[in-house]
This record gives structure tokens, sequence and C-alpha cells, in this order.
């Protein structure tokens, strides 16, 4: 791909002062370009993605542990159907005695014949039957690597060890591939006219590109928006920085948690009131 990059700043040399030399020159160019209009600036930042991908590892990206959604081996299909219906998500993976002992990935489609056992006779449920292999890869594995495995295995999912060999995390080829193209959004992300959604029993899932005006209509708060238009930039300007998924802070009685942001910018916020400390 980064050949392919620079023989195209080449073969386009009549637009730039100098043939790019290292990998800043590169991005130079594509920016110069980008300010010429010759690419647009979708498809800019989905290039220096590509050129990112290869300094980025996979610990920077991955799903802790902690925030991890597991079946046991020992569940019953009831159980596992609710944790698949609650959470919507495709592959889960199937754990022993403790998230350090995981014994294989469940494809949720995998359980779509025991749905519908007349139209499609089978055997008695068994985990274990219809458990497809795990993938472990190291956190300091590089992107652009885990990229390619993926694609060479056509798994889409990896669990993530430390050097000991312990459970740190998961990592998909949809986290790898929101960090080339931005948020991957699916049917069951927020719609665009449900910019704020109910979400358990005392919070909120609120898209960063709510504006500070509904957020406050919503929630009866008084944010500026003078100088940001949006959540996301209101939450970005009281960190200081970009943050990063998993990080918390609390604005006017209000706990903020990034559910999803990437290397560029924040998608989406959980919002629920704070509880005050105890004196």
């Amino acid at each position: 791909m980064k050949k392919r990059l620079t023989d195209y700043i080449k073969t386009g040399g009549h637009f730039f002062s100098k043939t790019p030399k290292n990998r800043q020159d590169l991005l130079s160019c594509l920016r110069q370009s980008a300010e010429k209009e010759i690419i647009d600036a979708n498809s800019l930042a989905m290039l220096e993605g590509v050129l990112q991908i290869s300094e980025v590892r996979v610990r920077e990206i991955m799903m802790p542990r902690s925030q991890m959604i597991v079946v046991e081996k020992d569940m019953s299909l009831p159980e596992i159907l609710s944790i698949v219906l609650k959470t919507v998500h495709s592959r889960f993976p199937v754990i022993g005695d403790s998230k350090d002992e995981v014994l294989g990935i469940l494809l949720a489609k995998d359980l779509l014949p025991y749905g519908f056992p007349d139209v499609q006779p089978t055997e008695a449920f068994n985990l274990q039957t219809i458990l497809r292999p795990v993938s472990f890869i190291p956190e300091s594995k590089r992107l652009d690597v885990l990229l390619q495995e993926f694609r060479t295995s056509r798994n889409h999912m990896a669990v993530v060890v430390d050097e000991y060999g312990g459970i740190t995390g998961l990592v998909t080829i949809e986290d790898v591939l929101e960090q080339i193209v931005g948020n991957i959004e699916d049917e069951y992300d927020t719609e665009d006219d449900k910019l704020i959604r109910k979400y358990g029993d005392n919070g909120f899932m609120v898209r960063a590109l709510t504006p500070v005006e509904m957020f406050n209509q919503h929630f009866k708060t008084h944010f500026d928006d003078s100088v940001v238009d949006t959540m996301g930039g209101t939450v970005m300007r009281a960190f200081g920085h970009l943050p990063k998924k998993g990080e918390v802070i609390i604005l006017a009685g209000y706990e903020f948690k990034i559910l999803r942001a990437d290397r560029r910018r924040i998608y989406l916020l959980q919002v629920s009131p704070s509880i005050p400390n105890d004196e």
C-alpha cells in the first residue's frame, strides 16, 4: 500500500515541489493535495489512517478485559440467547472458570438452528460442538500485521494476551478498519434521528454530534454553545485532550463516559447522573 501511494505521488509529481523521501514528506504531499482539492478530506483521512496503522499497537484499540461480554461454558441455551438478544453482538468469547480461560468463539448465527426446531430438527444443544477456534494475539502486535492476519485466516475477532499469557482484552476486524475509515456504524448503532437514547435504568447513550442546545433542552443543563456546537466538542474541551474509550469526566452533575472514539474524534457517549461523594 505504501509503495502504491508513493507511486501515485510520483506520477502526479507536477502537483508537488518534491518527491517524498520519508513518511512525513508523504503525509505533507497528501495534505498539499487535499489543499489543492486533488483529493477530498475523507480520502485524506483514510490515507492518513492507512499510514498510521503501522504505528498503532493492539493494546491501544482493544476492548479491555473488564468490558468483555462473554458466554460461560455451562450456560443453558436460554441464558445464552438472552445475552445475544441484549447485546446484539455477533461473536462471543466462551470462557471456562474465568476470563483467563477462553475455550473458543461462539457465532450468534450458529444458534439459529436451535431456534427453529420444527423447520430444521437438531440434536440437543451442546455448546462445545459449535465453538469456533480462538485466535490469541499479543497486545504489542501492530495493526497492519493484524489486519493481514484477519484477511488470511478469515477470523473477525482475536483475544489479546499479555507477556505472561493472561487475557487483557479482545479486538475485532471492525476495530482495525475504524482506524482507517473512522467509525463504522451498523443497524444497532444509535440512529441519526435518535441522538439521545435511553440506556439502562438511569443512563443515556448520546451521539457526540448531538447539538448542545438539544442536550440542554433534554437534560435541563446550561452548556455553552457559543464556542462548540456539539456535545462531543464540549466534552473534548473539558478533557483538554482527545479522550480514549472508557475515560470518564463529571460535568454539570452528569457523568460522561466515552463509549466510542478513535484517534481523531469522539462518536458515542454514555451519560448518567453523577453520584456525589459522601462528605
